[in-house]
């Protein structure tokens, strides 16, 4: 009986993780192959791709599913934009994809005051039917790593997944402004006991060059 309900137990965790990782991986394997097939059609060109610099503040929000901790961070995000596929759609959707790939540090504020670093890799699509004002979306995950000591999470190795809303305004030839809002989840992917999650909201804004 005890080989059986380990046998469960190790099933039931095995199910959680599935249901956390499918979803990463499907937009990771998106991005990876976009880059892939395009790099094969033009030579890999990097004439087009840019790199950011984004900080900003983040909390997690206790009763949003099961985050019970209230998590402040303040977050330096660098990022390289490779683009991806050039001239999608047209008329208002008009626009392109991009694969980011983004190197977080989460100073944790509260309720300890520690760090959390990661790795992200994001899909991503930017309408350009203004030239100014351009709005983007997206969305991916990765790993990330806790030094902070937060109640609830019961390991150092986590994943992560976020969504994203944001505009940037180009204001020399060169350079832009980003602002963004995301949502963000952290959790063990119940590859550990407690696995209580962290669901945040972030708001960043930073410069390309």
């Amino acid at each position: 009986m005890k080989c059986l309900s380990q046998k469960s137990n190790r099933l039931g965790h095995i199910r959680q993780w599935h249901r956390w990782f499918s979803p990463v991986l499907l937009l990771g394997s998106c991005g990876f192959l976009q880059i892939v097939s395009c790099s094969m059609a033009y030579a890999w060109d990097t004439s087009q791709d840019t790199k950011a610099l984004l900080g900003g503040y983040g909390q997690s929000l206790p009763g949003w599913g099961r985050t019970t901790e209230r998590v402040q961070t303040i977050d330096f995000v660098p990022r390289y934009s490779h683009l991806t596929i050039d001239g999608l759609g047209s008329g208002w959707y008009r626009g392109y994809h991009s694969t980011l790939i983004e190197l977080p540090v989460h100073f944790v504020t509260s309720p300890d005051v520690s760090s959390m670093i990661g790795v992200n890799f994001l899909a991503c699509y930017t309408f350009t039917a203004n030239d100014q004002w351009r709005p983007y979306i997206f969305g991916g995950g990765g790993p990330v790593y806790s030094f902070a000591d937060v109640p609830g999470m019961g390991a150092k190795w986590n994943g992560n997944y976020q969504f994203a809303l944001g505009i940037e305004h180009s204001y020399t030839s060169t350079q832009s402004l980003l602002l963004e809002v995301r949502y963000h989840h952290i959790s063990n992917a119940g590859t550990a006991e407690p696995n209580v999650p962290l669901n945040s909201i972030k708001l960043l804004i930073g410069l390309t060059f």
